[in-house]
């Protein structure tokens, strides 16, 4: 597990290229936010995360392995806490945490993206200095 990566991953890459495509304009891996967020739109204080299927237990395709099946669900579960907590952590400062399942088509996932964008940087958000 030590020699997963971290940043930079073939669905974060392909994702970051599909937002720039659609102008815009981000910061990754940012160390100073909860969570070390994908991508973050610093603007519109929105953070982003890509989470994959396998280690984030995706309903969809997400799978529990036979062997030290306890061992897995409890890991597992403590993932799900750690991103519900570093969301709420997010949010108290401010943030807007989406996640993107490895699983989505990037065009759709960076679509939903700059609405968010789009809904946050139109006044519902104020200037941050």
């Amino acid at each position: 597990m030590s020699r997963m990566p971290v940043a930079n991953s073939t669905p974060e890459l392909v994702l970051r290229r599909e937002l720039h495509r659609m102008g815009l304009r981000f910061r990754v891996n940012v160390k100073a936010l909860p969570g070390t967020p994908d991508v973050v739109l610093s603007r519109a204080r929105v953070a982003v995360f890509v989470d994959g299927c396998y280690w984030h237990a995706c309903p969809e395709h997400g799978t529990l392995p036979k062997n030290n099946r306890d061992w897995w669900r409890a890991k597992f579960e403590a993932t799900s806490e750690r991103d519900a907590r570093k969301d709420r952590e997010l949010a108290e400062l401010g943030w807007v945490a989406i996640h993107v399942w490895e699983h989505e088509a990037p065009t759709e996932a960076a679509a939903r993206i700059k609405r968010l964008w789009a809904e946050r940087i139109d006044g519902t958000v104020t200037a941050h200095r």
